[in-house]
């Protein structure tokens, strides 16, 4: 059995010397990788046990893939976990190419590259460089691959890497449309793998400020359009009555499932985790709870229809997305076996729901929390959801006894005096011009990987951050804006907010 380590657009794979790389020693029923976090139930769990602490430290490099050809110029982070079907490995470039790899000797054996399709008018190529999954789809000889680039969603050929002429506009849609709103200026890009039931695949995905994150489903065979779930609920539905501006699903952006989705297969129950709606900081435009942003949505995969929801942040303005998506899992409970939804938090919480029902199986306190002296406008809500259990997985509060005084006394006078100065009640502090600290961080508690539950053990592990940050509110300018290119303004944001880590 080898392990995958993805760096700088390589695939590495690793053999333990004397192992036999085996497809057939299979331990349970997650023996295989074929999703992006190895099942739907998005648990990041493999059953295979070849590999084990009296052997890794065997491990050594059975092949290398250079998936832009080693390309100094086309350098970049994969992000993609790679599926593997009946040996074959699929994953994703940093310049967004999607390749077939054998996967016990890395031989390629197509890759699709997008932009060799750009000569279809109707086609929106605007790309986004980030892929973290594909999906498969198969029906006796007609085997697909599904991946997004873009706003576009693309079905290719799993045997030949040729685009599956069938679907949507010569083997394309374009996510812009069909999201109730006019696709002029709309800006849709989805990182996440969708997630496939039966003939059907489910997007949301990285969206603009302007742009609603609604949830859609989607035909795989031909692409049509199925059902749409509303985030930003219109006039009558569900969730509407949340929003004090009673025109918010006209204009309001976000409240987007950028992080991917969990699916019960055999309930046929599909799992949405939510992002904040826009704007991240400052919600005096967007009074109310504002459903369904910061929350785990429970649908009907057939229909799109609402089973259950919860929300984990209301009036979120931390930028408090619920950052993974949910593992679903079974667990002893009173001498009970139930499935439960673990949903792990950029606030280092963890929530454990009735997979049915969206019923805590842990007491969730209503904590207060500070409102006073909130920004012009703005309305805050008094309590927050925490959960009793599990405990925090990061801290939940930072005192100057945490601060570094391992460096040089001035370097530690100026630490503890900027911190003295900033305003600091505990994680749902209200931002303020002033400056606010922020804490575990944006960066904090769990992100987008998710957490591993192991369901012989029943034991849960994530990866915890900590990572404290400033919040500045600015008070918005009333003088002549100056305009800039759809260009220009994503150079200026993501020099801003994602080169320190993207590059």
């Amino acid at each position: 059995m080898r392990t995958v380590n993805i760096f700088l657009g390589r695939f590495i794979f690793f053999v333990a010397v004397g192992l036999l790389f085996s497809c057939t020693d299979h331990a349970d029923d997650y023996a295989d990788w074929p999703v992006t976090r190895g099942s739907k139930k998005s648990i990041n769990y493999s059953g295979l046990k070849q590999i084990d602490t009296s052997n890794v430290k065997d491990l050594e490099v059975a092949w290398v893939y250079h998936s832009e050809n080693n390309d100094p110029e086309n350098l970049g982070v994969i992000e993609c976990n790679p599926i593997i079907i009946e040996g074959i490995l699929y994953g994703v470039s940093p310049k967004m190419k999607l390749f077939a790899l054998k996967a016990d000797t890395g031989e390629e054996i197509w890759k699709f590259d997008p932009a060799d399709s750009i000569a279809n008018p109707k086609w929106h190529l605007r790309r986004v460089n980030m892929n973290r999954g594909v999906a498969y789809w198969a029906d006796g000889e007609d085997k697909r691959i599904i991946y997004t680039v873009g706003p576009m969603v693309f079905a290719v050929d799993a045997t030949s890497g040729k685009l599956v002429k069938e679907f949507g506009d010569e083997g394309g849609i374009d996510l812009r449309l069909g999201l109730d709103r006019n696709p002029e200026g709309l800006f849709v890009a989805p990182t996440s793998a969708v997630m496939i039931y039966k003939d059907l695949f489910f997007v949301s995905g990285l969206v603009s400020d302007n742009t609603p994150g609604h949830i859609r489903g989607f035909d795989v065979r031909t692409g049509a359009q199925k059902w749409i779930f509303h985030t930003i609920p219109h006039p009558g539905q569900y969730g509407y009555e949340t929003w004090e501006d009673t025109t918010a699903y006209l204009k309001m952006g976000s409240t987007n499932s950028w992080a991917g989705f969990s699916l019960d297969e055999k309930r046929g129950i599909l799992y949405a985790p939510t992002g904040n709606p826009t704007n991240d900081f400052y919600g005096g435009r967007r009074l109310g709870d504002g459903l369904f942003g910061n929350c785990i949505i429970a649908l009907n995969a057939e229909t799109g229809e609402r089973i259950w929801h919860y929300q984990t942040v209301r009036h979120d303005v931390w930028d408090m997305d619920v950052s993974s998506a949910p593992g679903l899992a079974t667990i002893t409970r009173d001498g009970k076996k139930i499935d439960v939804v673990v949903q792990t938090t950029k606030t280092g919480l963890i929530f454990v729901l009735d997979r049915e029902t969206g019923e805590p199986v842990f007491p969730i306190e209503e904590k207060k929390v500070a409102t006073e002296d909130a920004a012009l406008g703005e309305k805050l809500n008094a309590t927050q959801p925490v959960p009793v259990l599990p405990k925090a997985f990061s801290r939940q509060t930072l005192t100057k006894d945490d601060l570094n005084n391992l460096v040089d006394s001035a370097s530690y006078r100026d630490i503890r005096d900027r911190f003295s100065s900033l305003r600091y009640e505990g994680m749902f502090t209200p931002p303020t011009e002033k400056g606010t600290l922020i804490f575990p961080g944006y960066d904090g508690g769990g992100e987008w990987g998710g957490g591993a539950f192991d369901p012989n053990t029943e034991m849960f592990y994530v990866n915890a951050n900590e990572m404290a940050w400033v919040l500045n509110l600015v008070k918005e300018k009333t003088e002549k804006k100056v305009v800039k290119t759809n260009l220009e303004a994503g150079q200026i944001l993501y020099s801003n907010h994602c080169m320190r880590c993207h590059g």
